[in-house]
């Protein structure tokens, strides 16, 4: 690994984000998130160029970028998580079980909101699933994180999982002991997933469903009968 000044180059990233500041889009994406978005407003094509740019200019190689993104996560303004998730996108086909680790610190350094989550697993999870980086069971301590982002993370992520396997009884097995986690936003990750498992296999998803629908989160069953006709969806009603 070749040694080099990480800390100019994450100046150099928060000078381009002030002289690319834009209000208008602070204003347009702050109804997405709690509080408003704190940030400076960039649009995604400029991230995503100056991110290629950073990494031809300095000659970056993978440990380069994971030390540069360790130093961007806890940044407070949106644009700076959102340059270390395109930076590491650059290097998927170099994707290790390093890779993983290098994410679960990323939780504990800043994630905070759902966006970097989903993009997070957007970016880099189909990687780890089909090269067989990690396994199912990888993912089993991020269950009960302290990080809500962290939890919604798993459902999120076996979403992809769901191309490289159709065993339902083990992923549902694997999603049981969230299906009373508190936070919304994870109600919001686990119903997206059982709805996608629903349009694979609607028999044992609704076996699921119906084994939770008096105790889980009503969100969560809203969000896996999203798709089901209003009939249908009267089953999943909360029993009084």
């Amino acid at each position: 690994m070749v040694k080099m000044n990480i800390t100019k180059i994450k100046e150099e990233i928060l000078i381009f984000c002030s002289q690319n500041r834009n209000e208008k889009n602070i204003i347009k994406y702050s109804r997405y998130f709690k509080g408003g978005l704190i940030g400076y407003g960039l649009d995604s094509g400029l991230i995503e160029m100056k991110s290629k740019e950073i990494i031809a200019d300095h000659k970056l190689d993978i440990h380069n970028a994971y030390s540069l993104c360790k130093l961007l996560i806890p940044e407070r303004e949106y644009e700076l998580p959102s340059f270390a998730l395109l930076i590491l996108n650059e290097y998927t086909r170099e994707f290790t079980k390093e890779t993983f680790t290098e994410l679960n610190d990323w939780f504990s350094l800043g994630i905070n909101n759902w966006a970097h989550t989903d993009g997070l697993v957007m970016y880099f999870f189909p990687e780890l699933w089909k090269k067989e980086i990690i396994k199912l069971e990888d993912l089993s301590k991020w269950r009960t994180s302290k990080n809500k982002f962290q939890r919604r993370c798993v459902p999120v992520a076996m979403i992809k999982y769901l191309k490289h396997s159709n065993d339902f009884n083990k992923l549902f097995d694997f999603i049981d002991c969230m299906m009373m986690d508190p936070e919304r936003e994870v109600h919001q990750g686990l119903g997206w997933f059982l709805r996608e498992c629903w349009k694979k296999d609607r028999n044992q998803t609704e076996a699921f469903l119906l084994k939770w629908k008096n105790d889980c989160a009503r969100l969560i069953i809203q969000y896996a009968t999203e798709k089901m006709s209003k009939e249908e969806r009267l089953s999943f009603r909360r029993e009084k």
